[in-house]
């Protein structure tokens, strides 16, 4: 099977016709190295690391890149702080080497370092919890040593007095203000974009990367794969088959148990909040290590989160946030701010389910985020836990076992140096051309951003939308959206303000309908 054989051969192009290619090839030769089920952060993941070491690699997605919980996430990518101080330090160690990796490596062009800021407000913090914040602070700033992160991109701890609080983020409140501790981290411009980059890079590297593809009567060898668009479907034997579908881990292989959590967040424009540089960081009442976080993000909007609740039950396509979510976050965020959010602020609000092992009883918060790969009895491997910033070990970790378990000939995973699409290490990464990018652009397509100039017109899709009609016709030629869904939810992130997407989507549907013409 040479699924990237023709004009696709080496590129990091995903289109519909790739697609079909690459189909009609699997139906001629159905036989693979390895099957990866599920095309979110750690099953893109897994697709690279298996097709960069030279197996022949599909991955099958029944829906689009990034539909799950990995484009619900926080985009933070983060050295552990959370799980050293709740004593787990394997998890915050590897955390934090994971984040050097993202940071420095594979994918710095979609990676900013975020000031995380704790204000001291008298009635904010118990007594001793400044102390402690700073100590955490601090021990966090020693994982990041110990990983080799330089402080030049991510600053060492500092206090900060209350006029340069303000400065990072205007909508604190004053009274008694006494200043701030301040830590950095890594934050995504996007987590979809993430998963896209990841996706198109396996497929460079010879991966076929099929959306809209069912995978059904699974086993640890085969497979039954459905096209969902035209309803064909074929089987396909495979010498290793890993279960990534996250949260509905369990549909496929109903001898893994979760206990999914949610997380939510709300959205809240930039401006109501004074176009904050920094995220705010508010304690949550009764915990040391929970906190909820106003984070500035694309779009000009800000997303406060994040919860932590039980989510028994159904995995839906897309969760929905409670009321009593929204209400726990605002009331949370509001203790720091001079003039409260209310819920006639609020933008937008979206949910995703973390896909935790089930360790039986007690709260969601207190569940492990280590990772676990694990045989089922029909000799599928499943990959599970984790979170997004751990997610190329995830895979490294679920390959490993697909090659010990199956005698795959494969070559050493070599992931952590291996730079992702538009990354400068990339290479099909190009400077910026004479007469400047916009920032924005830049940000979320780095070294890409050339071929989105040579994509389309620069023209806003709609007034006060910072994404252009290029960005949609490249979104459909390059990075393998199906449809308008596919673009204003995942390869752009207009979606998650409903109001915004029913403003674009007349745009977005003349674009497609031009680019799929082309």
């Amino acid at each position: 099977m040479t699924p990237t054989a023709g004009p696709y051969a080496g590129t990091a192009r995903l289109d519909a016709r790739r697609r079909t290619l690459e189909l009609d090839a699997l139906a001629d030769d159905p036989r693979i190295d390895l099957l990866v089920i599920g095309g979110g952060v750690t099953g893109a993941g897994v697709a690279l690391d298996a097709a960069a070491r030279g197996l022949r690699t599909v991955l099958v997605e029944a829906r689009d890149l990034a539909f799950g919980t990995s484009r619900w996430s926080s985009k933070l990518v983060h050295g552990g702080l959370r799980y050293l101080a709740s004593g787990r330090v394997k998890v915050a160690r590897e955390s934090a080497v994971e984040r050097d990796v993202l940071m420095t490596r594979t994918a710095p062009h979609l990676i900013r370092a975020l000031p995380q800021l704790v204000p001291l407000l008298p009635d904010l913090l118990r007594p001793g919890q400044a102390a402690l914040i700073r100590a955490g602070f601090h021990a966090g700033d020693a994982l990041r040593l110990s990983a080799g992160t330089p402080g030049a991109l991510l600053p060492r701890v500092r206090r900060i007095d209350a006029a340069r609080t303000r400065q990072l983020v205007p909508a604190v409140r004053t009274d008694g203000l006494r200043g701030a501790l301040v830590a950095h981290d890594g934050q995504l411009v996007d987590d979809a974009r993430l998963v896209v980059a990841l996706a198109r890079t396996a497929a460079q590297y010879g991966a076929s990367v099929l959306t809209r593809v069912r995978a059904q009567e699974v086993t640890g060898t085969s497979a039954r794969l459905v096209d969902t668009l035209s309803g064909q479907a074929l089987t396909v034997t495979a010498g290793a088959v890993v279960n990534a579908t996250g949260v509905w881990a369990g549909e496929v292989d109903s001898s893994i148990k979760l206990r999914p959590s949610r997380g939510t967040h709300l959205l809240v424009d930039a401006a109501t909040l004074g176009y904050p540089v920094a995220a705010l960081t508010v304690p949550v009442p009764g915990s040391t290590s929970r906190f909820v976080f106003a984070l500035p993000q694309q779009l000009g909007r800000v997303a406060i989160g994040l919860t932590d609740e039980d989510a028994p039950g159904p995995v839906p396509d897309e969760p929905q946030p409670t009321e009593a979510e929204l209400t726990f976050l605002l009331d949370t965020v509001n203790a720091a701010l001079a003039t409260a959010l209310t819920r006639a602020d609020v933008r937008g609000a979206h949910a995703g389910l973390r896909p935790l092992i089930d360790t039986g009883g007690g709260s969601t918060a207190d569940i492990s985020r280590e990772h676990a790969v694990l045989e089922s009895p029909s000799g599928m491997i499943t990959v599970v836990g984790g979170k997004l910033t751990t997610y190329r070990r995830m895979a490294e970790d679920a390959v490993d076992a697909a090659v010990r378990l199956r005698g795959l000939p494969a070559r050493t995973c070599w992931t952590a140096r291996l730079p992702l699409v538009g990354a400068p290490g990339h290479r099909d990464s190009r400077p910026a051309p004479a007469g400047g990018v916009p920032v924005a652009l830049l940000a979320r397509y780095g070294g890409a951003a050339h071929e989105v100039l040579a994509a389309g017109e620069m023209t806003p899709l709609a007034e006060g939308l910072d994404v252009t009609r290029a960005e949609v016709a490249y979104a459909v030629t390059h990075e393998g959206a199906l449809d308008a869904a596919d673009v204003l939810d995942r390869r752009t992130r207009i979606g998650l303000v409903a109001e915004d997407a029913e403003r674009a989507r007349q745009a977005v549907e003349e674009v497609i309908a031009g680019a799929v013409g082309a």
